[in-house]
């Protein structure tokens, strides 16, 4: 991690020394504009009032000028400083992450795990403390949606994840344009996790203007003939105003019988843009990058069919300022009356749309695509430590060395194997003694593999599979449903699973059957177990009952016993959360509750 934290520290001085440049610059560019704006009014009055000859008004145009002028590079230091600020929060961040501070993170994932999902609320994946609150570096809701999804289902195939894996690879060096693509995203959706969903809808969707095309050629001539009118009659070339006042008069016509569809128009594209209009300088920093790998040249080339994404959207952005006239209040029923204002833009708005249109969620769906890729590139920057697992479509098999909680700070790594279909591991151990983390452990790191990213491990092999994890079981009164049967469901749809994908499923059920008597929960147990591993899965279970170790007996070539132990020294409870051959031969029960203040005697 040391890398990452001197590049993160390098950069954080580097934003906080821009941020104060910019100030300083943006300061003095404000003092700049209100002497020009007093120069321009100042200069005007002089004239106005015969104080100063009236050349003096050239005076006053050039400070208006300058002020303009002013304007236009002040904003632009604005922007620039904002930037500045994304940037330095982002590398702030990454601090932050390197720390181990990263609960706190804003992003969770919290309550976004369906119903019954086969592993994603027993791993840790979404929720305080998970996967995806220290992944999630997204800069769009698209972005963020796709990261959850690739968590929550396994990619397509073994080359899939090899060619994510490569992507992660290629971007994890490149730290400024990540960080320039998520700063642009972010800045395009302000507050919020831009959201292009409303505007691709309106892209997609059939014009409102079809019903007045005829309107088109009408505005361009019309407005021509009138004010030109208009101009002849006030220089007395023509004998009077009748022409212009008779074609002003069928112009304010036309605007009232165009006003249903060019207002319907009207509030699908503001409700909309918003979320749209910014993301020109998100897509320049793709058009501008230099990809060699398969899948991000791949992502770029179907951003360059045609014009760069970031000119077309430039190309929106402009007719989007001119479209803004129509909230001035007071100048926009006048110049919309005199030049039919709204047809001319609008219908180019919406040419644009017919050209452009049908494309953009393909845009979209790649840069989530490459936000995605950037969080999980993030990581390998981080933690360049952790290993890209070898991943095939062949049936289960696991096999890691030195595989440890990718959560966990220090955590304390155990080899897992698990060779084939219909292998399980029975995990005993006192309480607190690890049982239950090997697990997750074992999960998430697969879960992380078969999305496309490293795990936390020295070297690690696996199929592509599906996990299936009974965990965190919970009741519910609402619902009227006991402990057990929740735990009946959710075991249930573990055995569903494991029937549909025959020597493809990886399972990891901790604490089989708790809500029922022992000798029931023994059977059960031992049954289960066996009904798994005939199903050819693989996987492991952690038990309290010393009888499921027996299983190995009776399949010792396919149901292997592992245990944590725990020692007292010097009055103290120790654990060193290394796996170990066999059954475990201690407890520790009675001895928390007596640490827990419950005298047992």
């Amino acid at each position: 991690m040391a890398p990452a934290r001197a590049e993160y520290e390098t950069r954080v001085t580097q934003f906080r020394a821009e941020l104060v440049a910019l100030d300083r610059s943006g300061g003095r560019l404000a003092n700049l504009r209100t002497i020009t704006f007093l120069g321009f009014v100042g200069l005007g009055f002089a004239v106005g009032f015969d104080k100063i000859p009236r050349l003096g008004l050239l005076g006053s145009l050039a400070c208006l000028a300058g002020y303009i002028a002013l304007a236009v590079i002040h904003a632009g230091v604005i922007r620039r400083e904002d930037f500045a600020k994304m940037r330095l929060s982002l590398n702030e961040r990454g601090l932050l992450r390197l720390q181990g501070r990263w609960h706190d993170f804003q992003s969770t994932g919290e309550g976004r795990v369906p119903d019954g999902h086969l592993y994603g609320g027993d791993l840790d994946i979404t929720g305080r403390g998970s996967l995806f609150q220290r992944l999630d570096d997204t800069g769009t809701a698209a972005g963020e949606q796709l990261l959850l999804d690739w968590l929550m289902t396994p990619a397509e195939s073994a080359e899939a994840i090899r060619a994510r894996q490569d992507a992660v690879r290629e971007l994890a060096p490149l730290i400024d344009f990540r960080q320039t693509l998520v700063a642009e995203a972010r800045m395009a959706g302000k507050k919020d996790k831009a959201d292009p969903s409303k505007f691709l809808t309106w892209a997609e969707a059939p014009s409102t203007l079809d019903a007045i095309r005829w309107a088109w050629p009408v505005a361009h001539v019309l407005p021509v003939f009138t004010i030109g009118a208009g101009l002849l009659s006030a220089n007395e070339v023509i004998p009077n105003a009748l022409p212009f006042w008779i074609g002003l008069l069928i112009q304010i016509a036309i605007v009232v019988a165009t006003r249903k569809p060019i207002g319907a128009m009207w509030e699908a594209l503001a409700m909309g843009e918003r979320g749209f209009i910014r993301f020109e300088e998100t897509f320049a920093a793709i058009d501008a990058q230099k990809f060699t790998g398969a899948r991000l040249a791949a992502l770029q080339q179907g951003l360059m069919s045609g014009p760069p994404v970031s000119t077309r959207l430039r190309q929106f952005a402009r007719l989007m300022g001119f479209a803004e006239l129509k909230h001035s209040g007071q100048m926009h029923p006048i110049i919309n009356a005199l030049t039919l204002w709204d047809l001319l833009v609008l219908f180019r708005i919406d040419r644009w749309r017919e050209t452009h249109g049908k494309g953009a969620r393909k845009w979209f769906e790649s840069l989530a695509e490459l936000e995605a890729l950037s969080s999980f590139a993030t990581w390998h920057f981080e933690r360049p430590e952790d290993a890209f697992p070898e991943v095939d479509d062949g049936p289960v098999h696991v096999e890691a060395t030195d595989l440890g909680h990718p959560l966990l700070e220090k955590p304390i790594r155990n080899d897992v194997t698990l060779a084939k279909p219909g292998t399980g591991l029975v995990i005993t151990g006192s309480n607190m003694s690890g049982k239950t983390t090997l697990m997750r452990a074992t999960g998430i790191n697969t879960v992380m593999a078969l999305a496309g990213l490293p795990v936390c491990a020295s070297a690690m092999k696996v199929s592509r599979v599906q996990v299936l994890t009974s965990m965190r079981v919970h009741d519910s009164l609402e619902r009227g449903v006991s402990y057990f049967y929740a735990e009946v469901q959710r075991i249930k749809t573990v055995l569903d699973t494991a029937k549909l994908h025959k020597d493809r499923c990886l399972f990891f059920l901790d604490e089989l059957f708790m809500g029922t008597n022992a000798k029931e929960r023994q059977i059960a147990s031992r049954q289960l177990l066996l009904m798994l591993l005939d199903l050819g899965a693989a996987g492991a279970v952690t038990t309290h009952d010393l009888s499921i170790c027996e299983l190995s007996k009776e399949r010792p070539e396919t149901i292997r016993n592992v245990h944590f132990r725990d020692e007292v020294k010097e009055g103290e409870m120790t654990f060193d959360y290394k796996l170990r051959d066999g059954v475990v031969q201690t407890t520790n029960a009675l001895e928390v509750l007596r640490r827990a203040g419950v005298q047992i005697s």
